[in-house]
């Protein structure tokens, strides 16, 4: 690897590495596993990065093989995973105190990994990584309509287990985003 393009690669690792991390960490629910997971996607991407005709669009091809790694091993290892600590960043809170908001977060985290796995994915990375439903699509390599299903039915599922009365103020909450 020629030092221009290598240094291209290490400015990816050390630039976006905590954002890549934390769609990891959404994706498997575990910090060891996330950096296990994020190791194994910067090792695919500098491996494929001589062939990247963009390397601006390096994050890109990164954060795919972190959700395709992901979705390979649930299916390999019949992951059941436990989310094991706190969300990374704050996540999506109702108004109330601060107890209120944690309780939030871990009822939230504990729904999305309940959610099949390229549900979830599309879920995190619509709305976490906060991509287009074209890029989201791009990653998980299926059609826009494919991704607009996932989430649709996703957010159903989410939204069934708030029950009536959290739904006005989740609706309220999403829509805002």
């Amino acid at each position: 690897m020629a030092g221009r393009t290598r240094a291209g690669f290490e400015e990816l690792v050390h630039g976006r590495s905590p954002a890549l991390r934390r769609t990891a960490y959404l994706l498997v629910g575990d910090r060891g596993l996330a950096d296990d997971l994020l190791q194994e996607a910067l090792v695919k991407t500098y491996v494929a990065w001589p062939r990247l005709r963009d390397q601006g669009a390096a994050e890109a091809y990164c954060r795919k093989a972190i959700v395709t790694t992901a979705i390979s091993w649930w299916r390999r290892r019949s992951w059941s995973e436990r989310p094991t600590d706190e969300l990374v960043e704050n996540g999506v809170a109702v108004d109330g105190t601060a107890t209120e908001r944690a309780d939030t977060r871990a009822w939230m985290w504990a729904e999305l990994a309940k959610l099949p796995p390229r549900q979830r994915a599309a879920v995190v990375l619509r709305f976490y990584d906060d991509l287009s439903v074209a890029e989201v699509a791009a990653v998980l390599n299926c059609s826009e309509g494919t991704v607009k299903s996932q989430v649709h039915d996703a957010l159903n599922k989410l939204r069934a287990a708030l029950g009536p009365d959290a739904r006005t103020a989740w609706d309220r909450e999403v829509s805002a985003r």
